[in-house]
């Protein structure tokens, strides 16, 4: 089963019919929607990044039966080259901030990748999406200061506060994991707008009907096996 990993946006998407129940977990309760697909709002409840419970909603999307799963998200671009508007599909990540784990108390060295195989059918999914690219996850919730961007720049391609979590937590599962970047805005210090929360909200509500082709697409292309 296809497990999806987004905002609420997805709820407007034309998906399946799919069953709301709560799943309990070791590491608390999450929401999944499941039928023939998953899908997982990252945000339930209004939390921001950093207060989202990424191991209960992992360990819910694979207790639901999911075997690989997509994440979709906006990102800023930490290169000019890569305007707002941009559909990346990155192959790696770093993170500046700690990644949570399932592995509290054991020593358990987990190699950290990107599926590629799911990063294929994503290229197929989305055939005008730029493949290849580094994403950075920040903890947020605040905007990465010019200086931060500055460095990032020098090793990353886009930043956001997720991807880097749910991948990792994804791989000690054994689940492929893939994600589509919608680049919503540049990074701080990129242009001369100045970037505030209510900006990215705005440019996120903007490009909310590509983020439904961009789902529906993905559905079509990998959720068959």
């Amino acid at each position: 089963m296809l497990g999806i990993i987004g905002g609420t946006s997805l709820l407007y998407c034309n998906l399946p019919e799919l069953e709301r129940k709560t799943v309990w977990t070791p590491y608390g309760p999450a929401e999944v929607m499941a039928g023939e697909i998953a899908i997982m709002l990252r945000h339930q409840g209004g939390r921001p990044p950093h207060r989202v419970n990424y191991r209960a909603q992992a360990a819910a999307l694979a207790l639901a039966g999911v075997d690989r799963i997509v994440s979709v998200g906006s990102v800023g671009s930490l290169k000019a080259g890569i305007p707002p508007g941009t559909v990346l599909v990155p192959t790696d990540y770093l993170s500046l901030t700690d990644i949570p784990s399932f592995h509290d108390h054991a020593i358990e060295h987990v190699m950290p990748a990107l599926d590629e195989g799911l990063i294929g059918k994503l290229s197929m999914a989305v055939p005008t999406a730029e493949v290849g690219g580094v994403y950075a996850q920040t903890r947020g919730p605040r905007i990465e200061t010019v200086a931060e961007v500055r460095g990032l720049a020098k090793v990353a391609d886009v930043v956001g506060m997720t991807v880097a979590s749910e991948a990792t937590l994804a791989r000690e599962l054994g689940i492929p994991f893939a994600a589509v970047c919608t680049v919503d805005n540049y990074a701080n210090g990129l242009s001369d707008e100045v970037l505030t929360y209510e900006h990215i909200l705005a440019t996120s509500k903007k490009y909310a009907h590509r983020t439904e082709d961009l789902v529906e697409s993905i559905v079509r292309v990998c959720g068959s096996d």
